[in-house]
C-alpha cells in the first residue's frame, strides 16, 4: 500500500539485469539510449560509453531488425573488452523475432505490448466477440512464451515497455484510449509471465501527458497489488522535449511517482545528447531519495480522495483563486526591486506579487501585490497575509481576498474555526519538513476532512545560487508534481534565497503548470530523444520549428523520429512531424497523416503553411 504521507520504497521484487540488480533493496538505477544506427559498432561502442562515463547504469538501443538485433553481440563484445560492464538494454518494436534474437546478446529486451504480436496500428475501430477477443489472446501467449523460454535460457531480463502512444487497435477497440486500456495491454502479458513463473520483469507504462503517465503507473500499481505482482518499475515521460522544459516535464511526472516511493530506474527523454540525460535523473533521484527516514507525518486519508483517480478538490473562489480558476502564481518581490524593474515575460507575469511590509512606489497597474497584515492599509490591488499565530486578527480586516500561511502542526482548532468563518481566506501551505509532499498534502486532507473549501496555495523554499537554476527547476517541479495530479492544487508559490532572478522563478511556476496540464502559457513541443530509427537530424529541425512557432501560444507540436510512438503520442498534439522514411517526413493534424513522405528539405515549410493555413479556417 502506497502512504501518502510518509516515503518508504514501494517493496519490488528483485530482477537481476547482467551484473546488476533492479528492485528489491537495490538503489533506483539511472540509464539512457543510444541515438545511433546499432549497425554502427564504433558508433554505438562511443555513445553507449559516454553514457556510462556520465553514470548511465544501463543503456538501451533500438533493433528495428534482425541484422541490428546480431549486431549487439558486437557491441556487447567490443564494450567488455573496453573494460566496461554495463547491462545492454535492446529496444524491439514490430517484430517479435526479432526480439528472439536479441535475447541471445542483450542482457534485457524491451518489448512492447502494443506491437509485439498485434498488427501496427491505424486507429481503427474493431469489433471483438468475447471468443474473438480470447483467440487473440491465446495468438499472443503462443507466441510470446518461446520468446520467454530463450530468455530462461539465457538469464535474459525482459521490459513490458507500454507507451501511451502506441497502444495496439485490439486494445484502443475494447478499452478505448484510456489509464484501463493502457495497464491492460501490460497486465496480459504479465498474466502469461505468471503463469510461466518467469519472474525476471520490469514495467514501464509511458506517455507525453504527465497527468495519464502517472495516473495510469498508479493504477498499474494497485492492479499488480490485487494479482499479488510486485515487479519493479521502470520510469520516464516519454517525448518529453529538450532544455528547461523537457526537465521540468520529466520532473513533474517522474517526480511525482518516485516521492510516492514508485520506480526502481528511470529514463529521463530529452532532445539531447544521451548522456546529457543522466545528471538530470541521477538529482531527481538523490534529491527525493534524501527523505528517506524522515518524521513521521501523522494525517488522515480525506474520504472524497482518490489516489487512482483524483478529480480537483472543490473550493470556492476567492479573487480568482479556487473554484474552476485555473491555478495562480505567486512570486516574492526581492527586497529593495521595484516589480517594475523585473523584466517579465509578458504571458508569463505573476498574478500575484508578496512585497513584504512595503508596498514598491512604482507599482503596475492592475498588478495585484500581497502585503503583511500590519503593513496593509487597504489600498488598491493589495491584500494582506497572515502568520498561523495571527488568525484573531483576520476578522478586523477588510479585504476581498486575505492569504494564511499554515503548517501542519498549528493549533488547528483556531484555524478551521477562523477558515469556516472566512471563506476569501486562501491557505498557503508550507512545510519544512524532510517530506514537504507528505506535510503539504496532510494538511490539504485535513482542510478537505474538515468540510473547508478555502483555495491552498503550496509555496515551496529553496536554496540556489544562479549557476544552480537547473537544480531549482527540477526540485520545484518534483516537488509539485503530486500535489498537481491529486487535484490539490489553486496556486503555486516559488521562492529561493539565493540570486536567481525573478523572472526565472515566474517562468518556472507557469512551465510547472504546465507540465501538469493545469495552465497554458506558451508553446509546447512534444518531441523525442531520437535513437537509431530517427532517419533526419531531429535537434536542428526542433530548433527550426520552435523558432517559427514560439509566439503561438497555447499550441501543441509534435516532432518525431518515427512512427513507433509518433500518430499516438501525438494525438494529444494540434500538428505533427514524423519521420517516415529516410529523407522523408509526414505531417500530421492530430491523428491524421495530412501529407506523405515530404523530402526532408522542404517538411519543415510545409509544415509552418500547413499551420498558418489551417488556423486561419
Amino acid at each position: 500500500m502506497i502512504d501518502l504521507f510518509n516515503y518508504r520504497r514501494r517493496a519490488a521484487s528483485a530482477v537481476k539485469v547482467g551484473n546488476i540488480q533492479l528492485g528489491g533493496d537495490a538503489p533506483i538505477r539511472v540509464q539512457s539510449m543510444t541515438t545511433t544506427n546499432t549497425n554502427d559498432t564504433a558508433a554505438c561502442v562511443e555513445q553507449a560509453e559516454r553514457i556510462i562515463k556520465a553514470g548511465g547504469e544501463l543503456v538501451r538501443l533500438t533493433t528495428q531488425g534482425r541484422r541490428e538485433a546480431e549486431n549487439l553481440k558486437n557491441i556487447n563484445v567490443q564494450l567488455r573488452a573496453d573494460g566496461f560492464d554495463t547491462p545492454l538494454v535492446a529496444d524491439v518494436h514490430f517484430n517479435a523475432n526479432v526480439a528472439d534474437v536479441a535475447a541471445l546478446y542483450a542482457e534485457k529486451v524491451r518489448v512492447n505490448p502494443g506491437n509485439y504480436v498485434d498488427p501496427a496500428r491505424v486507429f481503427k475501430k474493431i469489433e471483438y466477440t468475447d471468443e474473438e477477443y480470447a483467440e487473440e489472446l491465446k495468438k499472443l501467449e503462443e507466441r510470446f512464451v518461446p520468446f520467454l523460454n530463450i530468455c530462461k535460457e539465457h538469464n535474459t531480463a525482459v521490459r513490458i515497455g507500454v507507451n501511451h502512444g502506441s497502444l495496439s487497435d485490439r486494445i484502443m477497440s475494447r478499452y478505448g484510449d484510456t489509464p484501463e486500456g493502457i495497464v491492460e495491454s501490460c497486465m496480459e502479458f504479465l498474466r502469461i509471465c505468471k503463469k510461466e513463473d518467469f519472474n525476471n520483469v520490469v514495467i514501464s507504462i509511458k506517455a507525453s501527458n504527465t497527468v495519464i503517465m502517472v495516473r495510469t503507473v498508479r493504477l498499474l500499481v494497485t492492479e499488480m497489488d490485487k494479482a499479488d505482482m510486485h515487479y519493479p518499475l521502470h520510469l520516464g515521460v516519454t517525448e518529453a522535449g529538450e532544455g528547461e522544459d523537457g526537465r521540468i516535464k520529466s520532473a513533474v511526472g517522474i517526480g511525482a511517482l518516485l516521492c510516492d516511493g514508485i520506480g526502481d530506474t528511470i529514463r529521463v527523454s530529452l532532445s539531447e545528447e544521451p548522456e546529457a540525460e543522466i545528471p538530470v535523473a541521477r538529482h531527481l533521484v538523490d534529491y527525493i531519495t534524501k527523505r528517506e527516514g524522515h518524521t513521521m507525518v501523522p494525517a488522515t486519508e480525506s474520504a472524497d480522495f482518490d489516489w487512482v483517480r483524483p478529480e480537483r478538490r472543490k473550493t470556492r473562489a476567492a479573487g480568482g483563486i479556487g473554484g474552476s480558476n485555473t491555478p495562480v502564481v505567486i512570486a516574492s518581490l526581492p527586497n529593495g526591486k521595484a516589480d517594475n524593474d523585473i523584466d517579465f515575460n509578458p504571458d508569463m507575469t505573476p498574478d500575484y506579487i508578496y512585497c513584504g511590509s512595503k508596498l514598491p512606489e512604482n507599482r503596475v497597474e492592475g498588478q495585484k501585490y500581497i502585503v503583511d497584515f500590519n503593513a496593509y492599509t487597504g489600498e488598491k490591488d493589495t491584500y494582506p497575509i497572515f502568520p498561523y499565530n495571527a488568525t484573531p486578527f483576520i476578522s478586523g480586516v477588510k479585504a476581498e481576498v486575505k492569504f494564511l500561511v499554515l503548517q501542519l502542526g498549528a493549533p488547528s482548532e483556531e484555524y478551521i474555526a477562523c477558515l469556516k468563518a472566512h471563506p476569501e481566506v486562501v491557505v498557503v501551505a508550507v512545510s519544512n519538513q524532510q517530506n514537504k509532499l507528505g506535510e503539504q498534502r496532510a494538511l490539504t486532507h485535513e482542510l478537505w476532512t474538515n468540510g473547508l473549501f478555502n483555495p491552498v496555495v503550496f509555496a515551496q523554499m529553496y536554496r540556489h545560487k544562479a549557476e544552480e537554476k537547473a537544480d531549482f527547476q527540477l526540485e520545484a517541479a518534483a516537488d509539485m508534481g503530486a500535489l498537481m495530479i491529486d487535484g490539490l492544487t489553486d496556486g503555486i508559490w516559488l521562492m529561493n534565497d539565493g540570486n536567481i532572478s525573478m523572472r526565472d522563478i515566474a517562468d518556472t511556476s507557469f512551465a510547472i503548470l504546465q507540465a501538469a496540464r493545469l495552465r497554458t502559457s506558451k508553446t509546447e513541443y512534444i518531441s523525442c530523444p531520437g535513437c537509431g530509427r530517427t532517419l533526419y537530424d531531429l535537434r536542428s529541425t526542433i530548433a527550426k520549428i520552435k523558432a517559427a512557432t514560439a509566439h503561438m501560444k497555447g499550441l501543441k507540436i509534435g516532432i518525431m523520429g518515427c512512427i513507433v510512438n509518433g500518430p499516438g503520442e501525438m494525438a494529444d498534439a494540434d500538428y505533427g512531424y514524423v519521420g517516415a522514411g529516410p529523407g522523408k517526413i509526414s505531417l500530421y493534424k492530430q491523428k491524421m497523416c495530412v501529407e506523405k513522405a515530404i523530402p526532408e528539405s522542404e517538411a519543415v515549410e510545409h509544415l509552418l503553411r500547413f499551420i498558418e493555413e489551417d488556423r486561419k479556417k
